[in-house]
């Protein structure tokens, strides 16, 4: 197929990418490239405080505006993740096509802009559309963010820029709840929603001055598919077809990892609300960060290698937190408990790299966006919509059977999906790898005709 033509073929294979590959001119120096990566971690960052900033600001919204518990689910949950998946795929063609730079410049100003509105908000439909409009405005960020770094990194530095960029989740996570917190407390949950937006438009300007325009690519006849036809055409190469599969499943262990483990300490060791956060949270930032960073090297050394075996490591690693977390849900120790979590939290944040990257090599020049769009969709509509509900509904049914420990038998669902996540990134390698062996001998026997 025409999309499975990876990188480190040879390139006297007749079969091209669906775009040509960026100039050497188009890339972009040194210091360029580090402001450039400096700037999309802060777009990462903020895109991550604007979509958790209703969570942390819940109760005092929901009081304001007489919300109902089921208001508030519609806007942080399903709702904003439908959104988001219907909207990514044609924002990330948006970029393939065009400017990625445009493209992200416009997500930025829409989420801020409807972030702000959202501080004026007095019933539950107005809140809705705004938080859509943040969903529209997000939904292509990453995929264009991605481009940009696809355009503007040389190939050789791809890991280590999208392991930058993907420092942006945890990082925003820890000022998104720290922050909103603390100012709403202070201020009040619209001031936050406000303040949010204002910031947005002040990073518009920045990536308008710091970023600049890309080469347009030459487009081939394949790239005049519609997209969901494209969609398809990539997911019907194996290797591609099982990271997907990968990215489904790990959204049922990372979205109830997140949700119930605060509730799991706190119930099952007796822990406060305060000691949680400031074990598990800080924990959980710097597993963070250390996963994106020591993941984006790792995978430029595994492309170099030749090896083929993108997807090995944090497959391993995966296989290794599905034992630890298991046991983490039985231990009597909380200390034990919270460390035996530690590597599930490493786990999520190392494949990030990995799975991009590998995602881009697969998907060729022209389709990074579209690749990695796919792969947030993959991960970030069943999972986070049906994980939560499955472990809410164990944990509820053994409750009520006088079975202790409900909460730790619903959150088997996390050490059971992170293995199965592990077996499919290994298959997925696989495929990979030996598609990159069939090119290699097609290649070899083109070389000895002449």
């Amino acid at each position: 197929m025409k999309g499975d033509l990876l990188p480190w073929a040879s390139p006297s294979l007749e079969r091209a990418p669906p775009a040509s590959v960026p100039s050497s001119e188009s890339y972009a120096s040194g210091r360029e490239s580090w402001a450039l990566l400096s700037i999309l971690l802060i777009v990462n960052m903020l895109c991550q405080i604007d979509r958790i900033l209703p969570f942390i600001l819940a109760e005092p919204i929901k009081r304001e505006l007489g919300l109902s518990d089921t208001q508030l689910g519609l806007v942080t949950g399903i709702a904003f993740a439908v959104c988001y998946a219907l909207m990514s795929l044609p924002l990330a063609r948006a970029s393939d096509r065009g400017s990625p730079r445009r493209v992200l410049i416009l997500c930025i100003l829409i989420w801020s802009v409807m972030s702000s509105l959202g501080s004026l908000a007095a019933s539950f439909l107005f809140l809705a559309v705004t938080r859509f409009g943040v969903a529209l405005g997000e939904a292509g960020a990453t995929p264009a963010a991605h481009a940009l770094i696809a355009r503007r990194i040389r190939p050789e530095h791809r890991g280590l820029a999208i392991g930058i960029f993907s420092m942006g989740i945890p990082l925003g996570t820890m000022a998104g709840f720290a922050g909103g917190g603390t100012i709403g407390d202070r201020l009040g949950w619209r001031a936050v929603l406000l303040g949010a937006g204002v910031i947005g438009g002040l990073l518009v300007m920045l990536t308008i001055a710091i970023t600049r325009s890309t080469q347009p690519l030459r487009r081939e006849a394949i790239d005049r598919e519609p997209f969901l036809q494209s969609s398809l055409h990539l997911l019907s190469s194996p290797g591609f077809r099982w990271l997907f599969i990968g990215a489904v499943i790990v959204g049922f262990a990372a979205t109830p990892f997140y949700a119930f483990a605060a509730p799991f300490l706190m119930r099952t060791h007796g822990y406060t609300a305060s000691e949680v956060g400031l074990t598990f949270g800080l924990l959980q930032g710097l597993m963070g960060l250390i996963g994106t960073a020591i993941g984006g090297p790792g995978f430029d050394r595994a492309v170099r290698s030749g090896t083929g075996r993108v997807l090995a490591p944090p497959a391993f690693l995966l296989l290794i937190a599905s034992v630890t977390t298991a046991a983490a849900l039985f231990v009597r120790t909380g200390w034990l408990s919270i460390a035996l979590l530690v590597p599930g939290m490493l786990s999520f944040a190392f494949m990030l790299p990995w799975s991009f990257g590998a995602a881009h090599l697969v998907a060729g020049p022209g389709r990074q966006a579209m690749a990695s769009s796919l792969v947030l969709i993959g991960s970030g509509l069943l999972g986070p919509a049906l994980g939560p509900v499955i472990v809410g509904a164990v944990s509820d049914a053994a409750t009520a059977a006088k079975v202790p420990n409900g909460l730790g038998f619903g959150l088997l669902v996390v050490p059971v999906a992170s293995a199965l996540t592990g077996i499919s990134m290994l298959i997925a390698s696989q495929r990979i790898d030996a598609l990159r062996l069939q090119q290699a001998s097609a290649a070899g026997l083109r070389t000895g005709d002449r």
